[in-house]
């Protein structure tokens, strides 16, 4: 069968896409290559037109450019000209779409009629022109004044109680839009700070920072693209979620670096890379990453990595001068681990006794070994124990804190690392908020805020009268879908500061704001000059960000003045906080970040270095670890996975090729054969066989949860290889299965990668 997308399929929602229209053919092998290129032209072409496509993405992760407004994977060093790859190509032709959604559009489309839209098609419309307002009762948005509409925002706050706010935040803001933010919720009064973290990598930033002091990945771009011996890619698909990432992985490659992937799927990403800019990659050659796979069963990668420990320690092939200068608890881990038995690791993990000792073999030949992860293994009820077990396999051989080893959780979003860093955090440390207070002047709350889970907790039970999202599509993003929707709808008002149409503009408060900003690739001129603002990629690199277009109307503003304006209006031009002089010079944003944030002094001066600088890292570094013992932590985890009723499968969501988050830019997922739609569910086909379903069925997935069911309708059935037992469906068409109250110990991070279901024939 066909994998290409027919030319001719009509732009209208997956569910009611012709039956016909959806066709799946073999999965890919290879990744990238020709083809790829030119399915990323095509559609910046289609987007924004040859000369916009130059002025872009000739720019896009340059020195003197704008970061991409997708992953946070790092910029080399020495950069090419076409320093991106297809979904940055696609995420940058998103944004700087020459189509347009105004008054007009608002005027002829209400909210109803909206909603009947998938998030393809409202995505699609374009880009936000001026502030709309839905008052109460109204059936359309309409116009407003900014005026107007930042005055709206602070009389609603000020009539209410502080911690009744909800500050959201994605991870696109720049650092200095966080910074604000965090302070404006903060002068407010609040620590209800959620943002995208709580839904991705929490889980890692938990147990990174119990064992090993510090929340954030303990690599640089160069370990692995030069240094690594050994890369374990764990619960990542690189190909489709980081594609820039393969580029580092051939590096490693042709240092000699072996590279194993372990997932439940095989993904043509860590196949065979046919990277463009080499001929070898032209010709079609490429060059195969993966030497081994592992198909680990859904949530098995705990038991997986206590198997490999379990294997090291009884072999001793353990760095003992390390453990004993620079951790604890090696002598109970490794109690721990020999007590567990081999059968329960086989049968929770998926992979055998023999497998694992092979795997062992591989590692005792390595030196200097990187762990890199991603969603895979953040979002299931013991993803905190899962994180902190890797950290013991690298501290086993003493792999972290020298050239090429170390720890890489991969962020999914280009400055989500950022934000937190910022101060984004409802349970954020005294020493932060001590410095906000002899920075400012004002005495910040103590009280941990809300997380996300918490969040539409509180708006389900009425106790949110603002919710102000920076950025995102929370309504899309989050899960239990119909909980959550309901939940907005009991909010008195809702805000999103956004640059295109989506979800979370349709499912609103009892009134709603749509204030549109500028993008990354777009000019800011804010203050009568121009402007630049920071991010901080995933291994603590923070450079900044000039984009080159001309703002797509003359009524957006940035994220920085946005914010500003709506502190000055609720605290006054008196105020302690200079929120003017921060609106129009976001230096004195970056001269505040230097006196609050460790890590950032100098912060004006040190931009000047090309490609900017990199924040401290205690284990990286030095090999010092701000731990409660002051010591990396050993620990072995108790083996857990999640039960699976007979007659059921172990669910995990993840994303199509032509997606980057919520953000949908086609129905095709060229890499899994799947083209036309996204109404699919992967199975193995025999449990195909064992449920009696066939192939290309369609049925509704349910799952199963203490509280009831929830169903997810109208999925075509795909024979696939994966592990028994376990399935795949794209998010966020099925976040409505996913439980509000069904997250990670530890974390609260949604149970998104492994949620129990049944398929049942309609």
């Amino acid at each position: 069968m066909s994998t290409e997308r027919p030319t001719d399929l009509p732009e209208t929602p997956a569910e009611t896409l012709p039956e016909a229209a959806l066709r799946v053919g073999e999965p890919a092998t290879a990744s990238v290559g020709v083809s790829g290129v030119l399915h990323s032209m095509d559609y910046a072409l289609r987007e924004m037109g040859p000369k916009r496509s130059l002025q872009t993405l000739l720019k896009l992760n340059q020195v003197d450019g704008f970061d991409c407004p997708s992953c946070a994977w790092p910029d080399p060093d020495h950069r090419k000209a076409a320093e991106f790859c297809e979904n940055g190509a696609k995420a940058v032709a998103w944004e700087a779409t020459r189509k347009r959604v105004g008054r007009d559009f608002f005027e002829a489309n209400s909210v109803a009629s909206l909603k009947a839209h998938d998030d393809h098609w409202l995505e699609s419309q374009g880009r936000l022109t001026e502030p709309m307002y839905l008052a109460p009762g109204a059936t359309h948005y309409s116009p407003i004044q900014w005026s107007d509409a930042i005055e709206l925002i602070a009389d609603r706050m000020r009539a209410s109680d502080p911690d009744r706010s909800v500050f959201y935040t994605s991870g696109r803001a720049s650092n200095e839009a966080a910074f604000v933010y965090q302070l404006l919720a903060r002068r407010l009064g609040t620590n209800n700070l959620p943002d995208c973290s709580n839904m991705c990598h929490e889980s890692s930033g938990t147990a990174l920072s119990e064992v090993l002091g510090i929340g954030k990945g303990t690599v640089t771009y160069d370990d692995i693209a030069e240094h690594a011996d050994l890369i374990l890619v764990v619960g990542q698909n690189p190909g489709t979620n980081h594609p820039r990432m393969l580029t580092a992985l051939e590096s490693a490659k042709q240092h000699g670096a072996a590279i194993v992937s372990v997932n439940p799927l095989t993904e043509a990403g860590l196949g065979t890379f046919r990277n463009p800019q080499t001929l070898r990659g032209v010709s079609g050659v490429g060059t195969k990453l993966a030497d081994l796979h592992v198909p680990v069963r859904v949530n098995g990668d705990l038991a997986l990595f206590a198997g490999i420990n379990k294997a090291l320690v009884a072999r001793g092939a353990v760095d003992d001068a390390f453990l004993e200068e620079h951790t604890d608890g090696f002598e109970v881990a490794s109690e721990a681990w020999a007590a567990m038995e081999w059968d329960e690791i086989s049968q929770l993990s998926g992979i055998s006794r023999q497998e694992i000792e092979e795997l062992a073999d591989l590692v005792e030949g390595r030196e200097r070994i990187i762990v890199c992860w991603a969603m895979g293994l953040t979002q299931h009820k013991n993803s905190v124990a899962t994180i902190r077990e890797i950290a013991s396999f690298l501290l086993l051989r003493g792999n972290v804190g020298k050239p090429g080893a170390g720890a890489s959780p991969i962020r999914g979003h280009s400055n989500v690392q950022g934000d937190r860093t910022m101060g984004i955090w409802e349970k954020p440390p005294a020493s932060f908020l001590d410095a906000i207070r002899d920075e400012f002047g004002f005495e910040p709350p103590r009280e941990e805020g809300f997380d996300t889970v918490a969040a539409i907790e509180a708006m389900r039970d009425g106790a949110v009268d603002v919710f102000l999202a920076l950025g995102g599509n929370f309504a899309a993003a989050t899960p239990d879908t119909s909980v959550t929707t309901a939940a907005l709808a009991n909010v008195g008002l809702t805000v999103q500061i956004s640059t295109k149409l989506n979800r979370s503009h349709l499912d609103h408060g009892r009134e709603a704001l749509i204030l549109p900003c500028l993008g990354r690739t777009e000019r800011d001129e804010t203050g009568g000059r121009e402007q630049r603002v920071t991010v901080e990629d995933s291994m603590g690199m923070v450079h900044a960000s000039r984009g080159r277009l001309l703002p797509g109307s003359k009524e957006l503003r940035s994220e920085v003045g946005i914010l500003c304006a709506l502190g000055e209006a609720l605290f006054g031009s008196e105020d302690a906080v200079d929120w003017a002089m921060m609106g129009l010079d976001y230096s004195r944003v970056r001269w505040h970040i230097s006196a609050v944030v460790p890590g950032f002094e100098d912060f004006e001066a040190r931009l000047k270095a090309p490609g900017g600088f990199a924040l401290p890292n205690g284990p990286r570094d030095s090999r010092t670890f701000n731990t409660a013992t002051g010591r990396a932590r050993v620990t072995a985890n108790p083996l857990s996975a999640v039960s699976v009723p007979p007659g059921h499968l172990l669910l995990q969501t993840l994303r199509s090729h032509d997606q980057f988050n919520t953000t949908v830019y086609g129905y095709d997922d060229r890499y899994r054969g799947v083209t036309g739609g996204r109404h699919v569910v992967f199975v193995n086909p025999d449990d195909l066989d064992e449920l009696g379903i066939d192939d290309g069925q369609t049925v509704d997935i349910v799952s199963v949860w203490t509280d009831g069911e929830r169903r997810a309708e109208k999925f075509r059935v795909v024979s696939y290889a994966t592990p028994r037992g376990c399935a795949a469906a794209y998010f966020p068409e099925t976040n409505v299965l996913i439980p509000l109250d069904s997250y990670a110990d530890g974390s609260r991070t949604p149970t998104s990668k492994s949620v129990v279901v049944r398929l049942e024939a309609r």
